[in-house]
């Protein structure tokens, strides 16, 4: 039986406000995308010599995390606040034609994912404390809600899901706070979750907010991003890019934070080497979230082999830093060395563009989404 999601919108748009209102003051930025249009601001956004810059679809309110049809003609985008997914019609050029709202209704639906099953494409969306399917996710718009027990804390309850290849829906749950332990153990966590039983199980743990995942496309490692807390200062502690080797590894979180660096609260004679350390580390507050590898030349062969990761950018520091894509390039030692990418969200002074995931195309071209601009960007060879 279907389920339509039309339902009461059960965000707290005032927690959110407030939330939004602490960031924005405790920071002193300036936020201004209602001043520059996103067909503005993509003449003005800096990528590598032999990369250009179009904006796909404007006016999508809080565009958040994306999921891209097979053949490459709809793109699906999942939003924070609005409280809806959007369902946008490509044409031959991969611009849009016609946005439509899928889903609304649904609290901080931000997570979303596609999967190939008996011949369709069906689409999962995580809402706060919820999980929905809507088969046949090019047609269709009927939703079937497959869980609502999740837990239900809004700090850190945006979701980011990704299908594995052992065909389970990977879906972390933050922490319900800056740094705490929850008695609940699937908060701080990646959960996993058969698609077909709705069995769901935990998998790995000591994460505080992830909001990117990743399969390796040769390992078939799973890698993930993930937000250090605040209220230690400018630089301390580093955004994580953790890879999982073995399911029930433990990351740190809250005891310990970037590999080394004991919690103020709970890191007191804790030894550090029990935990499984970061494979990279970006600068503290740049708000590391979506990631994607880059296996193809479509970006030139200068980036083949990267992994592409949207820095959603500081909100709590004196400096700004993020703000931009960026890329763990490979290096002739053998490891990865973190380049920006993709430049220009920051326009005299004031932040104007803010990117939350990336998404490479089956022609090799990424696209970013942009929840302060409100707009899907592509970036391709000119």
């Amino acid at each position: 039986m279907s389920i339509n999601p039309m339902k009461k919108l059960h965000v707290n748009k005032l927690f959110l406000s407030l939330v939004l209102t602490v960031f924005v003051s405790a920071s002193g930025l300036t936020f201004a995308a209602s001043n520059k249009s996103a067909a503005r601001l993509v003449e003005q956004l800096i990528v590598p010599e032999g990369l250009h810059v179009e904006l796909i679809a404007g006016s999508i309110p809080d565009a958040r995390q994306l999921a891209l049809s097979r053949d490459g003609s709809t793109l699906f985008v999942g939003t924070f606040k609005q409280g809806v997914v959007y369902r946008i019609r490509l044409d031959a050029a991969g611009k849009s034609t016609r946005v439509e709202t899928l889903l609304e209704g649904l609290t901080l639906p931000s997570g979303i994912a596609l999967r190939e099953h008996n011949g369709r494409e069906d689409l999962y969306v995580g809402a706060l404390n919820e999980i929905w399917l809507v088969e046949n996710a090019m047609e269709s718009k009927a939703a079937r809600l497959l869980t609502d027990k999740l837990p239900d804390k809004q700090h850190h309850g945006w979701k980011y899901l990704r299908f594995g290849p052992d065909g389970l829906l990977y879906v972390p749950v933050g922490a319900p706070c800056n740094i705490c332990k929850s008695e609940d153990s699937r908060f701080a966590s990646i959960l996993r979750m058969d698609p077909d039983t709705g069995v769901i199980e935990p998998y790995v743990e000591g994460i505080r907010n992830s909001v990117g995942l990743a399969f390796h496309p040769t390992t078939q490692q799973l890698w993930f991003t993930d937000n250090g807390r605040d209220m230690m200062g400018d630089d301390v502690p580093p955004e994580e890019v953790n890879i999982v080797t073995a399911k029930g590894q433990h990351f740190g979180y809250p005891f310990i934070h970037g590999g080394n660096i004991p919690d103020p609260e709970f890191g007191k004679g804790v030894v550090a080497e029990k935990f499984t350390k970061p494979a990279y580390t970006i600068h503290a507050h740049s708000a590391a979230l979506g990631l994607a590898f880059n296996t193809g030349t479509g970006l030139g062969e200068a980036w083949q082999g990267s992994v592409l990761i949207a820095e959603h950018g500081s909100w709590n520091r004196s400096e700004m830093v993020g703000y931009r894509v960026s890329a763990l390039v490979p290096d002739a030692a053998g490891g990865m060395t973190l380049k920006p990418f993709m430049r220009g969200f920051i326009q005299d002074g004031k932040v104007v563009g803010r990117p939350n995931d990336v998404l490479i195309t089956k022609e090799g071209a990424m696209l970013v989404s942009d929840d302060l601009a409100n707009a899907v960007y592509r970036v391709s060879k000119e």
